[in-house]
């Protein structure tokens, strides 16, 4: 029987960044270990966009734009990865929590779902604004500590 792979193994996946034409432009498609990267940028008490992150791998690979779902899906795999660093002892990780949606709503498909990600948030000084409408919570006033990247 074969083990399944670590989140670890499953970022640091050997693959190249490819920039692929499409009907809409060059089209990155990343490396998961190019999005933990520019997660590791972002600084304490900041925080950055799904969009923003995209725009910025895009930019580094002079491509158009950045694939919307393996961006996504890289996003997890950090988050992952970092949750097991930290249960091996590790005390640096990659602040995945720091990364929300466009309109400032967290993410509830990361470890321990909105309601760690917030706890987190709050950690740093962030004000979250509850979940209304079945809509996850937001943080406040996010366009206020959104870093540059």
């Amino acid at each position: 029987m074969r083990k399944s792979k670590t989140w670890r193994e499953k970022l640091e996946k050997a693959q190249e960044p490819k920039v692929v034409e499409t009907p809409k432009g060059k089209m990155l498609v990343p490396k998961p270990l190019d999005v933990d990267a520019m997660l590791r940028r972002i600084e304490k008490g900041k925080i950055i966009t799904l969009n923003q992150l995209r725009a910025k791998l895009a930019k580094d690979f002079c491509a158009d734009y950045t694939c919307p779902l393996t961006t996504g899906i890289f996003v997890w795999i950090a988050a992952e990865t970092a949750e097991e660093d930290l249960k091996a002892g590790r005390k640096e990780v990659t602040p995945y929590w720091r990364i929300i949606r466009n309109d400032g709503s967290l993410n509830e498909k990361f470890p321990g779902g909105a309601e760690a990600q917030a706890a987190r948030l709050k950690k740093e000084g962030h004000a979250i604004l509850p979940a209304q409408d079945k809509k996850p919570p937001k943080v406040k006033d996010y366009e206020k500590v959104m870093q540059k990247l």
